[in-house]
């Protein structure tokens, strides 16, 4: 009887280089619909700002927990993308940072390897520390992004977003 593979914890304070990687945290530069962000967690928090915002913009260049406190006074009603206002927590709000986690990834042969080498384990995301309720991307929605990810780029049929 064999057993899987343990799970992968995709986070800064991973053990596996590949967690910290994958991190949301990691200065990991992306094109998203023609502009540059410098990282996962920069646009997750950036989003949070209407356009225009100075904040908005330091979150876009930002990475790890500079970014994370960029969005701690940050509104929690609704995101700003291309002129819509998005409902926080929504599942189009979750589908945009999907979007960027996708093009994040797609845009980065070493990303897509990284991710392809978990085949088989389970991906957790386990901070060390409670999640808050007021989160822009739940784990159970990160994870299953991640995982979504990992069988497109394993049958194949993932397509560079941008």
């Amino acid at each position: 009887m064999s057993s899987s593979p343990p799970a992968v914890n995709i986070s800064a304070n991973a053990s596996d280089w590949r967690g910290q990687a994958l991190s949301n945290f990691c200065l990991s530069p992306f094109v998203l619909d023609g502009a540059l962000y410098a990282s996962i967690e920069g646009f997750i928090q950036g989003i949070k700002f209407p356009e225009g915002d100075p904040v908005r913009a330091a979150a876009f260049q930002a990475s790890g927990w500079d970014a994370k406190r960029l969005g701690d006074d940050a509104r929690r009603d609704a995101v700003h993308w291309q002129g819509a206002r998005i409902a926080y927590g929504s599942p189009e709000h979750h589908r945009l940072i999907e979007r960027a986690i996708r093009a994040r990834v797609s845009q980065s042969t070493g990303l897509r390897q990284a991710l392809a080498s978990t085949a088989g384990a389970a991906i957790a995301h386990e901070t060390g520390a409670p999640e808050s309720p007021a989160t822009s991307l739940p784990a159970t929605v990160f994870c299953h992004i991640l995982e979504t990810l990992r069988e497109d780029i394993l049958a194949g049929t993932l397509r560079e977003e941008g």
